[in-house]
């Protein structure tokens, strides 16, 4: 009989390709949706996939009873995530309802249904939002900025004191930017801007950025399920091949078949007009550097990023241009 695996926010970006490699795997997902509307385009999209539950509102009190029954383990996804332009009248409330107490819901009716393990995916946005010279590791203390980051901080605690209190293995992954075929947000913008051949006012600054591609990160969960030195860790999880923002989009450019164009504009008039706008933060990310270190979860889950930056980025080329042309 294989083992049942319950995958929350699974109609997601991240969730789609989790449930097809728990499959692909030998696991049996269940879809876990806010809605059951959410089922058919999930089904057609992943024809194996047989089970789904409707998990309503995970921020307000669910029933997850039925959700977990005859599960052995959890891959918790549903989140509310970073939004740009939040027009919400208590950002912080949302953010804490659904990733902290939505999240302490699930693991409470994991506890109760008898489910051995849970997976919490967390962000490398926990450590901080820049690097200088050394890449975050799990040993380092949190300092996370912003709301979502601070709400997913939040979470991780709670989880492990449950799993302190209760036996509940607890795994948590921190990832930095995800990347692959489906992606949405800021990464969708830059292919836009890229595939137009819009010359960009990018300069060199050397900085290092790290990422992971959504088949990796789906990899690295469903390794996760069962493997023994996983459980009450945290891991840092990433591609391992960093690259600058302008050796992003050069590599970006190439696979969309196009020629990278960049507007000689030095860095510090680039902060500058940044900052007369409002736009410092932005600036910062697209040239600052955000590495973190993966080699804890390579070491002790024995596991190697199955995609490589390149070729990650080629299929992630070739969905946008399949969508968008």
């Amino acid at each position: 009989m294989t083992e049942r695996v319950l995958v929350t926010g699974a109609s997601g970006f991240v969730g789609k390709v989790v449930c097809r490699r728990l499959i692909e795997s030998g696991y049996t997902p269940r879809a876990g949706l806010r809605d059951a509307k959410q089922w058919p385009a999930l089904r057609t999209a992943t024809p194996s996939l047989s089970e789904f539950a409707v998990l309503g509102d995970i921020g307000g009190n669910p029933n997850l009873g039925a959700a977990l029954a005859d599960v052995s383990a959890v891959v918790h996804l549903a989140a509310r995530v970073h939004i740009m332009r939040d027009d919400a009248s208590d950002p912080f409330e949302k953010y804490r309802r659904i990733n902290v107490e939505g999240t302490r819901a699930v693991a409470l009716a994991a506890v109760e249904q008898g489910v051995r393990r849970m997976i919490f995916v967390s962000t490398a946005k926990v450590n901080g939002e820049a690097t200088c010279g050394k890449g975050f590791s799990e040993d380092d203390p949190p300092d996370p900025e912003g709301l979502y980051a601070v709400s997913k901080c939040e979470a991780e605690e709670v989880l492990r004191f449950i799993a302190a209190k209760t036996g509940l293995e607890v795994v948590i992954l921190r990832p930095p930017l995800v990347y692959g075929p489906g992606v949405g947000a800021n990464f969708l913008a830059l292919m836009k801007l890229v595939c137009r051949g819009i010359p960009m006012p990018l300069p060199e600054t050397n900085n290092r950025r790290s990422l992971v591609g959504v088949e990796n990160l789906a990899d690295c969960l469903v390794r996760c399920v069962t493997h023994p030195g996983a459980a009450n860790h945290t891991f840092m999880v990433s591609d391992g091949q960093d690259v600058s923002t302008r050796e992003l989009v050069i590599q970006l450019a190439r696979s969309l078949g196009q020629t990278a164009r960049f507007l000689p504009v030095p860095e510090v008039v680039l902060r500058l007009a940044a900052r007369l706008v409002g736009k410092r933060s932005t600036i910062d990310r697209l040239l600052g550097s955000l590495e973190i270190n993966s080699k804890k979860v390579r070491r002790t889950l024995e596991w190697k990023p199955p995609v490589t930056l390149a070729c990650g980025l080629e299929a992630t080329a070739h969905w946008y241009l399949e969508s968008f042309r």
